[in-house]
C-alpha cells in the first residue's frame, strides 16, 4: 500500500477498539484502558481510501515513568503512546509512521515536549527508526510479553 493514499484522522476510542483486540491482545484481555475518554487523551486511525481502519494509536497524557531519561532533561509536559497497532497487511508500507508522525505533531501543538511508550521489544526498531531511544532493560508484561522503555523528546 503506498503510504500517500493512508488518510489518517483524530476518532473516538471506539473506533480503535476492534484493531486494538485483533492485533495487541489477540489471545483476549482489556483494549479498553483507564484514560481513553479522558478529554486531553486523542485517537487516531489510518484509514484506506475505501474507508478501512488499517492502523490505531492513542496519545495522552502522563508523568515519563523515567524521568530525565530523554537526554537528561525532565519534561515539562510528557504523553505517553499507547495502543499502536497496524493490519498485517500494510506493515512496512509507511501506515505506522503515518502514524506516529501525525501524533507527534498533534503532541507537540498541544504543548508536549516528552513522548514515552512501553514498547514491545519486537517493536522497539520501529520505534528508534523514528527518533526514540531504548531507556529501560527489557521488562515483562503479563500476558503480552517483553517490553521495553523509551522516548523521544519533541
Amino acid at each position: 500500500m503506498d503510504p500517500s493514499t493512508v488518510r489518517v484522522d483524530e476518532v473516538a476510542a471506539e473506533e480503535t477498539y476492534a484493531l486494538r483486540g485483533a492485533v495487541l491482545r489477540p489471545d483476549g484481555g482489556e483494549i479498553v484502558w483507564p484514560g481513553d475518554e479522558d478529554p486531553e487523551t486523542f485517537h487516531l486511525a489510518a484509514r484506506t481510501p475505501a474507508g478501512s481502519v488499517v492502523g490505531v494509536v492513542r496519545f495522552s497524557p502522563a508523568p515519563c515513568p523515567w524521568p530525565g531519561a530523554g537526554g537528561g532533561v525532565i519534561a515539562r509536559s510528557s504523553w505517553q503512546l499507547r495502543g499502536m497497532a497496524t493490519d498485517p497487511a500494510v506493515r512496512g508500507s509507511g501506515t505506522g509512521r503515518a502514524l506516529v508522525v501525525a501524533g507527534l505533531t498533534a503532541v507537540a501543538a498541544r504543548g508536549g515536549d516528552l513522548v514515552w511508550c512501553d514498547a514491545r521489544v519486537s517493536a522497539a526498531g520501529f520505534y528508534e527508526r523514528m527518533g526514540f531511544t531504548v531507556v529501560s532493560e527489557a521488562f515483562d508484561k503479563p500476558g503480552i510479553g517483553p517490553h521495553v522503555g523509551m522516548v523521544k523528546n519533541l
